[in-house]
């Protein structure tokens, strides 16, 4: 998932429809409800489905580490303030068994139903922070570089020159006295950069690929070391999504796109996997930055670190961040050929995506390596969103709440 200038985004989504990572994001400055067409609706917790034997610690710790950004914010979404959130935060648990992880949700907050325009079910994709495998010297098989951001790329943020342009940008370079656009994916294959130096080398050039897709990264070192590539910044090339082309070719169907499809096509016509990544133009750039805490992953637009499978991304614009969500859905397993499993799992959300998009929409973190890949890379699950919010929020907005209309 996940495009942020933090960790991971969806996988299959960007492969598809094309996203980019952005800069990480602000809280809202007024408080504001969910939008017209979303509703929400009280719920007991024995009416969800798996929660009376579900192990909700995970998600208990991962809520704990969103406390500090709910204590800081004076506003939010839902009509929440900050005061519902303290009140909840400060008896947090440090440690708990499974059943006293429960008991804290059950006794700090309502389960509300979320609904888009009347349907319960939407779409839970996955996303996984990928490892590759490089060097800081070009030597061997470690030919690909991962360029540091370029000192001479220029970004200019166009809202402080029209109101009517906030929060769009533009990224080029300086040519005499006018402002040009960036060199292309292709022209940085062809004759690299003279203006950055690369941070290191890939031992595989689709694995460096999948690391700017994502945003960020670990990196294992051939000395034996682990750090992390971050987001640095981008060219500010139009993103185009290879999958997509993939299809417009006939290469592949839309159902058949995934990440393992796309590495497993690449592998089959090695002679054309360059040509195609090529016709992205874009181009991210990294910085390093240490693996502080190897079992977390990177930080998600929250600004808080990601738990594997408690970690969710949603629409920011509808969703506040650090709320718990319950989802009922289902996850592939690891071997393409087993069917999916169950997936009753509370997560915490915690970061965004340029693809995720919707009130009953979300993208599950499942972690770093070669299983979270798998996972990420095939979950395509309909499923259902329950929010939990605290007593005193619930409270004020009452059993349900029906924004399908505007209010007069």
């Amino acid at each position: 998932m996940t495009y942020r200038a933090g960790p991971a985004v969806l996988v299959a989504a960007c492969l598809l429809f094309g996203c980019m990572p952005k800069p990480q994001e602000t809280q809202p400055e007024k408080p504001v409800l969910p939008p017209p067409g979303m509703q929400l609706q009280a719920k007991s917790f024995s009416s969800l489905d798996g929660w009376s034997g579900a192990d909700p610690r995970a998600g208990l710790a991962a809520f704990r580490g969103s406390c500090a950004a709910h204590a800081n914010s004076t506003t939010g979404l839902y009509a929440a303030t900050a005061e519902d959130w303290r009140s909840v935060c400060a008896d947090v648990p440090a440690d708990a068994t499974p059943a006293a992880a429960r008991a804290f949700f059950e006794s700090r907050f309502v389960p509300y139903r979320v609904l888009d325009g009347g349907a319960e079910t939407g779409l839970f994709t996955g996303y996984y922070e990928p490892e590759i495998e490089a060097s800081r010297t070009k030597h061997g098989a470690y030919q690909t570089p991962l360029y540091a951001f370029p000192s001479d790329l220029i970004s200019v943020d166009l809202g402080l020159f029209r109101d009517a342009l906030k929060g769009q940008r533009l990224a080029g370079r300086i040519e005499g006295t006018k402002l040009v656009p960036y060199a292309t994916r292709a022209e940085i294959d062809d004759k690299g950069l003279s203006h950055s130096k690369p941070l290191f080398f890939a031992r595989d050039p689709v694995d460096a690929f999948v690391l700017e897709i994502q945003g960020s990264g670990r990196v294992k070192l051939d000395d034996g070391s682990t750090v992390r590539a971050v987001y640095a910044g981008a060219n500010g090339q139009p993103y185009t999504a290879i999958g997509a082309v993939l299809i417009e070719q006939g290469e592949l169907t839309r159902e058949q796109v995934t990440m393992p499809a796309i590495r497993a096509w690449i592998a089959a016509h090695p002679d054309r996997g360059k040509a195609l990544m090529e016709t992205n133009a874009s181009y991210v750039f990294f910085k390093e930055a240490a693996l502080d805490n190897p079992p977390l992953g990177a930080e998600g637009s929250g600004g808080v670190p990601l738990t594997p499978q408690a970690s969710l991304a949603v629409d920011r614009s509808i969703h506040m961040l650090g709320v718990p969500m319950w989802l009922e859905t289902v996850a592939p397993d690891v071997d393409a050929q087993k069917p999916d499993a169950t997936f009753h799992q509370l997560l915490i959300a915690q970061d965004t995506g340029g693809a995720i998009k919707g009130a009953v929409r979300g993208d599950v973190y499942w972690g770093v390596g070669h299983e979270a890949e798998q996972k990420a890379g095939r979950m395509k699950s309909p499923g259902t969103m329950t929010v939990f919010l605290p007593k005193s929020l619930a409270a004020r907005l009452g059993a349900n709440v029906d924004l399908a209309k505007p209010a007069p």
